[in-house]
């Protein structure tokens, strides 16, 4: 076994034999012995009456309170704990200051242990020299692990960025949805209304006829008895009074005839089978179609109209064109020839492959040369679709539309009444937009805006 080192000696020294701690506020006695002050204090009070004291090491006696405050052992205390606490360490093996730095085995060693045979031949340094060197490469895995914790907290910063993104995208596309379906659901609740009142105007004029029938028989049913009660008095009067007149009775009496009652059937002619109807929504919308096709008078000079008028492009200006005020100037639109003023319409515009283009409806009285602007409250309801910004809806401000697939067909439904106006994908019968309710008091008529490469068609009702 080692022997005991000199510090491990000072360490003795220093240490209270009560407590086993660095002496606290030393006293000393006077055989020399030092211990805490508290631990002195508290080992005096365990006798009820003051009395005199054995020293716990030496079993000298003494009194109460004849102890001496030993400032300079306290002092070599502090330097010791200075020493002990301090960055030097000292070798356990040895009781050295751990000075040199073995580089094979990569340890702190003393000058003893360089001298044994376990670290003979080794490669060993002062700490001194090699640390500046330890430190640097220490910096630089720092620096190292520093750049890969600002690289994982930008990651961990993007896919903040792409929870926060994904959440908005499934929010947009929940209320999509329950837009979607309010939709349908008024949809649904107005074409409920429809055969509702269909049904009800189909049972006041059956009932109408009915009780006509009713009271055409109620009215022959007051002559017969007419008759019944003549003849009765007749037969229940003198010979006279029977013979009077007789003949013309019984003339009038024998012309009287019943007449068969008209058959009615009673089938109900309104049916709506509502899984047939209502599961598809093209055939929904396309229960109200109706032909459209382009007014000429209202075309832009740059627009090249087809013979039927069902289909539109974008050329060189016309000359020589008639001047009207219907035409307009400012941008390349032009209207559809039909007007609507009231009930429910539905037409289809086949945009293919298009890249700019507006449709929708207008008002017949919307500005069409300078100071043309395209919203709601000067009369447009449409969507566009631009190189630059995508789809949109013609709102103020503009409505951004996120479509998941590329509408080539796109069905326009106007309520007028309700006062809205929808777009559908046809392609996949799905619903792009609605605007929100107006009040029309104006015939509404197609609109279409058209620009270079993207021809506009209007397919006929049959397709």
């Amino acid at each position: 076994m080692a022997s005991t080192t000199p510090m491990q000696k000072m360490q003795e020294i220093t240490t209270c034999f009560m407590c086993s701690n660095l002496l606290a506020h030393p006293v000393s006695l006077n055989c020399g012995h030092s211990y805490c002050l508290f631990c002195m204090w508290a080992f005096c009070r365990k006798e009820p009456l003051p009395r005199s004291f054995l020293c716990p090491q030496c079993e000298c006696p003494f009194a109460e309170n004849c102890w001496t405050y030993n400032k300079h052992l306290e002092r070599i205390i502090e330097v010791l704990g200075e020493v002990k606490f301090g960055d030097n360490v000292e070798c356990e093996t040895h009781g050295e200051w751990l000075q040199l730095f073995c580089e094979d085995d990569g340890q702190l060693i003393c000058w003893r242990c360089e001298r044994a045979p376990q670290h003979q031949g080794h490669n060993t340094v002062l700490v001194e020299d090699v640390c500046q060197g330890y430190k640097e490469k220490l910096q630089n895995a720092l620096a190292k692990l520093s750049e890969l914790h600002t690289e994982c907290m930008t990651q961990k910063a993007f896919m903040a960025t792409q929870i926060t993104g994904w959440q908005n995208k499934i929010d947009i596309q929940k209320q999509k949805v329950k837009l979607d379906f309010e939709n349908l659901h008024s949809f649904l609740l107005e074409e409920e209304q429809l055969y509702l009142r269909r049904l009800e105007k189909e049972e006041e004029e059956m009932l109408r006829r009915l009780r006509e029938s009713e009271a055409n028989l109620q009215q022959k049913s007051e002559e017969l008895k007419s008759y019944i009660l003549e003849l009765e008095a007749k037969c229940q009067s003198s010979a006279q009074k029977v013979l009077q007149d007789v003949k013309g009775t019984l003339s009038r009496t024998c012309a009287v005839k019943l007449e068969a009652p008209e058959v009615f059937s009673l089938e109900v002619q309104t049916a709506c089978d509502v899984a047939e109807l209502y599961l598809d929504v093209k055939k929904i919308l396309r229960r109200y179609q109706v032909s459209v096709t382009l007014d000429p008078n209202t075309a832009h000079p740059a627009l090249n109209l087809s013979e039927d008028q069902r289909q539109v492009s974008r050329g060189c200006s016309q000359q020589n064109l008639e001047i009207s005020s219907r035409r307009f100037t400012a941008f390349p639109c032009v209207l559809g020839y039909e007007g609507f003023t009231s009930g429910r319409h539905y037409f289809e515009v086949h945009v293919g492959e298009g890249t700019n283009w507006d449709v929708g409806v207008c008002m017949e009285n919307v500005m069409r040369g300078l100071g043309m602007k395209q919203e709601p409250e000067l009369g447009f309801w449409a969507i566009q679709l631009c190189p630059e910004n995508g789809y949109a809806a013609l709102t103020s401000p503009r409505t951004a539309l996120d479509l998941r697939e590329r509408p080539v067909v796109v069905g326009i439904v106007l309520d007028y009444e309700a006062g809205t106006v929808s777009f559908y994908n046809m392609t996949t019968g799905s619903h792009i937009f609605t605007f929100p309710k107006a009040s029309f008091s104006d015939i509404l008529r197609p609109y279409f805006r058209i620009c270079q490469r993207s021809p506009l068609f209007l397919p006929p009702c049959n397709e």
